[in-house]
């Protein structure tokens, strides 16, 4: 089992930044992907950006391409979002998951492991 837990979420205005962290515990981490998701209230789960285990290959949804960037470090066990020029349509809960397999995927079904989330706001 791998063990994932979310922080950095919080109350941001418009245009502010936060980043978000997850770390791993548990079995080894090793050669897993990340991804990043998002469920606002009423709403789907939806992609927002994963990166591979070397930390060099990333995909990020058009929604947060330019502004948010996902980076990694493996020593750490550490997974990080940073969230720039936020909207108030980014409000959600952020959830990272892990796929044992190393593969980018956008889809929910793919990854093993999900963690319990952070609540991000942006407020107009």
């Amino acid at each position: 089992q791998v063990q994932l837990v979310e922080s950095g979420g919080g109350l941001v205005q418009a245009g502010g930044s936060l980043t978000l962290s997850c770390v791993a515990s548990g079995r080894t981490f090793n050669g897993y992907s990340t991804g990043w998701f998002r469920q606002a209230p009423g709403k789907e789960r939806e992609f927002v950006a994963a990166i591979g285990w070397s930390g060099t290959v990333t995909n990020y949804a058009a929604s947060v391409s330019g502004r948010f960037t996902v980076s990694r470090d493996n020593a750490k066990n550490t997974v990080y979002l940073q969230m720039n020029s936020l909207k108030p349509e980014d409000t959600a809960t952020y959830y990272c998951a892990a796929d044992s397999d190393g593969v980018l995927s956008v889809a929910l079904d793919t990854y093993d492991y999900w963690g319990q989330g952070t609540q991000v706001t942006v407020s107009s």
